[in-house]
């Protein structure tokens, strides 16, 4: 077998996982469905579950902890003597047009079961935050100046901003979203918000990062 034909049928195992789960899930509530009854019902073995995820929560929130790293990447990924807001302001802001779930603008239905089985159970609600927690340090350390030592008090607080702004946008079009409103309708209203939202951290970072 080919890697890539290999890789193709773990990723059709995974989808076929996930899918079983989100539907026992949905049926009978997070806590009432173990990870024997995901397998049975998938046709696998538990092991093979297991395998593919390493909690029953992963099952949920893997493709969220995907985008752990994406704080960073736009740090790093900015052109030379960007500032670092506007670099972030023009990564939000093409998500908001691409309908990015990250952006929490995004109205699919199996995006919104997932959203509301996390709300609801309050485990995952805690791996949220630790995810959140790890992103913005990764960010601390695309931003930190060597100069400055392993301590940079200046980038953590840069990066705690944008975070925090980042996810401050997002929850706003996930409330909406969750609230009925369909991602055409919140999509220029999220753009302003984004807008305002850079504009005011851009006033008290200024150009901070445009190296």
């Amino acid at each position: 077998m080919s890697d890539g034909l290999r890789e193709r049928k773990k990723l059709q195992t995974r989808r076929a996982i996930s899918g079983v789960a989100l539907e026992l899930f949905r049926e009978r509530g997070f806590d009432n469905v173990s990870v024997a009854e995901i397998a049975a019902k998938a046709g696998i073995s538990k092991m093979t579950v297991f395998n593919y995820f390493p909690a029953k929560e992963d099952i949920v929130l893997g493709p969220l902890e995907e985008h752990v790293g994406d704080p960073a990447a736009i740090a790093e990924g900015k052109a030379p003597g960007e500032p670092v807001v506007a670099a972030f302001r023009r990564a939000f802001l093409e998500r908001l047009e691409g309908r990015a779930p990250e952006t929490g603008l995004n109205d699919d239905p199996a995006l919104l079961q997932v959203l509301n089985l996390i709300s609801e159970t309050p485990p995952m609600v805690v791996r949220i935050f630790g995810f959140r927690h790890r992103s913005e340090q990764l960010l601390v350390e695309a931003l930190r100046d060597p100069a400055a030592g392993p301590h940079d008090l200046r980038a953590r607080l840069v990066a705690g901003h944008l975070t925090g702004l980042w996810y401050t946008l997002q929850g706003e079009n996930v409330r909406r979203i969750i609230g009925g409103e369909r991602a055409g309708e919140v999509y220029p209203d999220a753009v302003a918000a984004a807008n305002l939202g850079f504009d005011l951290l851009a006033d008290g970072i200024g150009d901070y990062g445009a190296w």
